[in-house]
């Protein structure tokens, strides 16, 4: 198994509770005395997610923010939290993370419960994992609901992250941008007020490219991204530029930690005054069709697929 989706594939036989959803989405979701509670976990790698000099309390705060951003994708109110804490013999370091979590505890008002620490070889790479648990009123939206005819939208703004990352490996640009890359802002409100209007909804993490491929995946459907439409800053357009090449690196490169949803026509009008009341830009960026894969529009026109549609683990 060379790929993260060959062991997911090869994982799929045991997850055999509905709780699981067939490992198709973010997160797990368990019904609990009326109650859906919504599970999820993610893990921070040394030199895979973060920068060896990236700020401890930068890298604590994007491990509570991506696993909340799993829970904005299910429309989730986020619960309390397990941490799973790799000691690295760096007291410092240990110290600064510690001070940067509770901020970000408190910042989003979520309570930590517990977990495990764990001590790695000298010289070892540091990896940290979280557990989120949060709670749906209602419908939790899975990335299977999407069907022909329905609607493409996306929240904020995409490539930011990505661009951030560029300048915190030593290229030179805005504070903007090395702030979407180290500090990202789940979608947590807009989650919650989309989640009843959504056929299919999921977190942007790796690329909107192969995250919109696995939604039209998971639905089996097919997926059509119009380039042109894709929201992108000023600060990433002055950065980058506004040609193709621009806008594919933005739909190509993760840590945006977006919403990606699908919902019906008769929505639209919903989800832009939605917007409008949060603050937050949600844009149309194209539309589902019956079929399979994932279409890339620019201009009207058909444009072939990059080589890499986005992240994806490998060995």
């Amino acid at each position: 198994m060379t790929r993260e989706s060959d062991l997911i594939s090869a994982l799929r036989r045991f997850a055999t509770d509905p709780a699981a959803r067939g490992l198709l989405d973010d997160a797990a979701v368990v019904e609990a005395g009326g109650e859906r509670l919504v599970f999820t976990h993610d893990m921070l790698v040394e030199g895979v997610h973060f920068l060896p000099d990236d700020p401890p309390e930068d890298v604590a705060w994007k491990l509570l923010a991506v696993n909340l951003s799993d829970l904005a994708g299910k429309g989730a109110r986020p619960l309390a939290v397990l941490l799973g804490y790799c000691l690295a013999q760096a007291d410092e370091w240990d110290a600064r993370f510690v001070e940067g979590l509770g901020r970000a505890l408190r910042a989003f008002d979520i309570a930590l419960l517990g977990g495990d620490t764990v001590a790695a070889p000298a010289g070892a790479s540091r990896s940290l994992g979280m557990t989120a648990i949060g709670a749906a009123e209602s419908v939790v939206p899975s990335r299977s609901g999407a069907a022909p005819g329905d609607v493409l939208w996306l929240t904020g703004t995409i490539g930011d992250a990505g661009a951030g990352l560029a300048i915190a490996r030593g290229r030179d640009g805005p504070a903007a941008l090395l702030e979407r890359y180290r500090a990202p802002m789940p979608r947590v409100e807009a989650g919650q007020r989309l989640a009843p209007l959504v056929t299919a909804m999921m977190d942007v993490s790796d690329g909107v490219l192969i995250d919109a491929r696995r939604l039209a995946d998971a639905s089996q459907v097919a997926a059509v991204i119009e380039l042109d439409r894709l929201p992108l800053s000023q600060a990433y357009l002055d950065f980058a530029g506004e040609d193709r090449a621009a806008r594919l690196a933005a739909a190509t490169a993760g840590d945006d930690y977006e919403l990606l949803f699908t919902a019906p026509h008769e929505h639209a009008a919903e989800i832009l005054a939605l917007s409008d009341g949060i603050g937050l830009p949600i844009s149309r960026i194209g539309l589902i069709q019956a079929g399979s894969g994932l279409r890339l529009v620019d201009a009207g026109q058909d444009v072939p697929l990059p080589r890499r549609l986005g992240f994806e683990h490998a060995r």
